[in-house]
């Protein structure tokens, strides 16, 4: 946690809770856009113009947020525009690290050891967490944007004059079926499993646990018909967005997260439809399930003990 721009406190997993003993998750810090001419965005301000080169991203395999936007860069043809630094899995002390792990960088851009000293260079007076991913501009030396949600919009449009590949995964015409379930499966899935995980009361638990199966089985609902994607044959940000929590629901959010009714390879119609996502190109590359379960399973405070369980051993 950072204080003023200090590192002050060990790192924690629960951010904030509610009196009922709820997870309350921090909201992000930066919200500045790219955009093809540098004009401000939905938020933040302008000067952040789309260039080759220009930008970075900061992620971690095991983070389910930062996993949005590799799947994106690599349909929306940018693995070449922007670069990618991958952290260390095993949360330290001082929240997210580089290097010291397989397939995790050392920081050759900025030198850091930790993420948290890229809040403090993008802001000497920063106070709160240091999550991921993180947006950085090359050119300012400063963080565009680490929101995810923000991320994978501006990834998906803003470079389109550039590089015109891969599918549109907000269009228009289906903005307002998207937007409102894509807020139905964070709130139920994607933060729901982490609600779970995180609760400190039984009833807290008990009714995420409730909403991360009616999802699920929600999920298994739509796609019985057998669409091939939630929109039917069109790959949209929600795909994105519900495949990233299927992805590391057996390795991580059924035992850990206690969120055990069932696995998901029990669901067919789910368990196949996530298999198509990681055979599209390029998509198999953005999960490393070694790094999700030793990311995971770093958590002290839900695995004291520190021991990785040997499966499941692959995706």
């Amino acid at each position: 946690m950072l204080v003023n721009g200090i590192w002050k406190e060990r790192w924690q997993p629960v951010q904030a809770q509610d009196a009922e003993g709820r997870f309350i998750r921090q909201t992000a810090s930066f919200r500045n856009w790219i955009t093809p001419d540098g004009a401000p965005g939905p938020t933040g301000t302008g000067g952040f113009k789309a260039e080759r080169g220009r930008y970075h991203l900061y992620v971690a395999y095991i983070c389910p947020w930062a996993s949005r936007t590799l799947m994106v860069r690599s349909l929306k043809g940018l693995k070449d525009m922007i670069g990618v630094t991958v952290v260390n899995p095993r949360l330290s002390d001082q929240g997210w690290r580089f290097g010291g792990y397989p397939g995790a960088d050392d920081d050759a851009l900025n030198g850091a050891d930790y993420i948290h000293e890229l809040y403090t260079r993008a802001d000497p007076h920063f106070s709160g967490r240091a999550t991921v991913p993180v947006l950085w501009d090359r050119e300012t030396r400063t963080i565009v944007n680490n929101e995810s949600a923000d991320i994978v919009r501006m990834l998906n449009s803003a470079f389109a004059h550039i590089v015109d590949q891969g599918p549109d995964l907000h269009p228009e015409d289906l903005t307002t079926e998207i937007d409102a379930l894509n807020a139905y499966l964070y709130t139920d899935l994607n933060n729901g499993v982490y609600q779970a995980g995180f609760a400190s009361t039984q009833e807290a638990y008990e009714e995420a646990y409730g909403k991360v199966f009616r999802a699920l089985d929600r999920m298994e609902s739509r796609l019985s018909d057998g669409r091939t994607y939630l929109f039917g044959n069109r790959l949209t940000e929600t795909d994105v967005r519900l495949f990233v929590t299927l992805i590391r629901f057996d390795a991580a959010y059924h035992g850990l997260f206690k969120c055990n009714r069932n696995t998901l390879r029990s669901m067919r119609g789910l368990n196949a439809y996530m298999q198509r996502i990681l055979c599209i190109d390029g998509m198999s590359d953005t999960v490393r399930i070694d790094h999700i379960k030793a990311g995971y399973y770093s958590i002290e405070t839900l695995n004291p003990s520190g021991i990785v369980p040997q499966g499941p051993a692959g995706i």
